[in-house]
């Protein structure tokens, strides 16, 4: 009996040491915010007040779609792909609608309706929202979706760069807003992705008198413009605030879009989850997520090398 039994102990223990260094990596890439599609950096100070973005400029953005019946998949909200199962977004887009067997996350898009060989589409298992979440101030407006499968990245299909405390942020930060919302308040969506270069705005300029007066707390970040020229609106809820540093190629989400006081106003700009604030809650919500799957995957090799228990 022994000889057949060790076999399968050194098995179940190699086991534990792979998902044990699977859950270490989890989260994380070795690389990250990077555009391989993309040779050079667009530019282009101009999504309201932007531009068409080139074809894999952004290979992070995801279009979070919901199932309607009659009509099928609608575009919803942005979000940005941060590993192979996991995308970001705001949690005022999932609040009303949080059954995961609605909801799709499409990710290498450019075209909204036209999905080419590198689209990769993917229904969700499960949606997270931020417990302390506000649906009246929208405090705490950040939310997690899990993949149902693991994807394959492409050159069209990366991760985005998740940021720490110690990136500086100010005017002179190179930082772009995506998504398919509308291009003017009350205006119609856009079918393809809309990119645009914003500021970062102190948020004591934000919140002073004739600006937001103090409603923007400390855990968000404007960006945009004080003429109101270039700004986020309808349908890029959930998108990237996306930031690169000087001396790193590398993309890193800055923030989430949250919301703002109309779209494109002077002295109103969009105001955006500042990801920096919540890595904690965002690497517990994966390690949790990581401990559940290992579970799930030691059961399911116990009961297939029927291992005993005694």
């Amino acid at each position: 009996m022994r000889w057949r039994f060790r076999p399968a102990a050194d098995s179940f223990w190699a086991l534990i040491v792979l998902l044990s260094e699977a859950s270490l990596t989890e989260g994380s890439s070795e690389e990250c915010g990077t555009r391989p599609a993309l040779d050079e950096m667009e530019t282009g100070t101009r999504i309201i007040g932007g531009q068409d973005a080139q074809p894999g400029a952004w290979p992070w953005q995801v279009s979070l779609q919901i199932y309607r019946l009659g009509i099928g998949y609608v575009h919803v909200c942005g979000g940005s792909l941060i590993n192979n199962n996991s995308v970001l977004t705001a949690a005022h887009c999932a609040r009303k609608r949080m059954i995961p067997d609605v909801w799709r996350a499409v990710i290498g898009l450019h075209h909204l309706y036209y999905h080419r060989n590198h689209t990769i589409k993917s229904r969700i298992r499960i949606i997270t929202i931020h417990s302390d979440f506000n649906k009246i101030t929208l405090e705490h407006d950040i939310a997690l979706f899990t993949l149902s499968k693991f994807i394959t990245y492409n050159n069209y299909v990366q991760p985005i760069c998740l940021p720490n405390i110690s990136l500086p942020l100010n005017k002179e930060t190179t930082c772009y807003i995506s998504g398919w919302g509308v291009k003017r308040e009350n205006g119609s969506r856009s079918q393809i992705l809309q990119v645009a270069e914003v500021e970062i705005i102190p948020r004591k300029i934000c919140n002073s008198f004739d600006w937001y007066e103090g409603m923007v707390s400390k855990n968000y970040l404007c960006a945009g413009s004080e003429s109101g020229r270039v700004d986020s609106c309808k349908g890029d809820s959930g998108g990237p605030l996306m930031c690169c540093f000087p001396n790193d190629k590398k993309f890193y989400l800055v923030g989430i879009t949250s919301h703002g006081y109309g779209c494109g106003r002077p002295r109103l700009p969009g105001v955006y989850v500042h990801l920096a604030k919540y890595r904690k809650w965002v690497d517990l919500k994966l390690r949790s997520k990581t401990t559940a799957k290992c579970i799930q995957h030691i059961l399911l090799f116990l009961t297939m090398i029927n291992l005993p228990l005694y």
